[in-house]
C-alpha cells in the first residue's frame, strides 16, 4: 500500500473535478488545469458530508503500481492547490549594470553580454519586476519551476561576487579571491 496514495483529497469550496477517460479536469477560482492519468491509476469523486472527496486507486496496489499511485495522488493535490492558491517563484538579479524588464510577454535582460537576452514567457504565466526581484506566478507548479530554472540558466550566479540570477531563498557558496603574494 502506498502511504501517500491512499490519503483522500478533499476539494475546497469552489473547486470541481471532472473525470474523463484518461484525464481529470480541475476547475477553481484561479483557472483550470488538466491532469493526464496513468493507465493503471483511477480517480473516484464522491460527496462525503457536504465535502467533495477524491480517491486515487490503482489496478494492483502490491506491484510497481505503488509508485504510480503516490505520484498520481501528489500530482492531483498539486493541481488542486494550483487552482486555489497558485504557485510563485522569485528570482533576484545581482550585478553592476545588470537590468531586466518585461515588455508584453517577453523578458528582456541586460546581463553583461554584447547583446540583450530575450526570453519569451508562456501565456498562462505572470511576471512582475520590483527593483531587482522577478516574481513568476501561475497555477501550474511545473511551469513556474521550469521557467524559473530556464531564466536562472541565462546567467547563473558566479561564486566570487554572486553576479547573476539566483532564487531569493538560495544561498551561494562564495570563494575567496586571489590571495596576496607573500614575500
Amino acid at each position: 500500500m502506498s502511504r501517500i496514495g491512499k490519503k483522500p483529497i478533499f476539494l475546497p469550496a469552489g473547486v470541481t473535478a471532472t473525470v474523463g477517460n484518461d484525464n481529470v479536469v480541475i476547475k477553481g477560482s484561479k483557472g483550470e488545469l488538466t491532469l493526464k492519468m496513468h493507465p493503471h491509476a483511477h480517480v473516484a469523486v464522491t460527496e462525503d458530508e457536504g465535502k467533495t472527496r477524491v480517491d486515487v486507486t490503482v489496478d494492483d496496489p502490491e506491484s510497481e503500481d505503488r509508485a504510480v499511485w503516490g505520484t498520481m495522488r501528489a500530482l492531483f493535490a498539486q493541481k488542486v492547490k494550483g487552482v486555489t492558491e497558485g504557485y510563485t517563484k522569485t528570482l533576484e538579479l545581482n550585478g553592476v549594470g545588470f537590468r531586466m524588464n518585461v515588455q508584453g510577454k517577453v523578458l528582456v535582460c541586460s546581463l553583461g553580454f554584447s547583446h540583450e537576452v530575450r526570453y519569451d514567457l508562456p501565456d498562462n504565466l505572470e511576471a512582475k519586476i520590483d527593483n531587482n526581484v522577478l516574481t513568476l506566478t501561475s497555477t501550474d507548479a511545473e511551469l513556474v519551476g521550469r521557467v524559473a530554472s530556464e531564466i536562472r540558466s541565462l546567467k547563473k550566479p558566479e561564486p566570487y561576487k554572486g553576479k547573476g540570477f539566483k532564487y531569493t531563498d538560495e544561498v551561494i557558496r562564495r570563494k575567496a579571491g586571489k590571495a596576496a603574494k607573500s614575500e
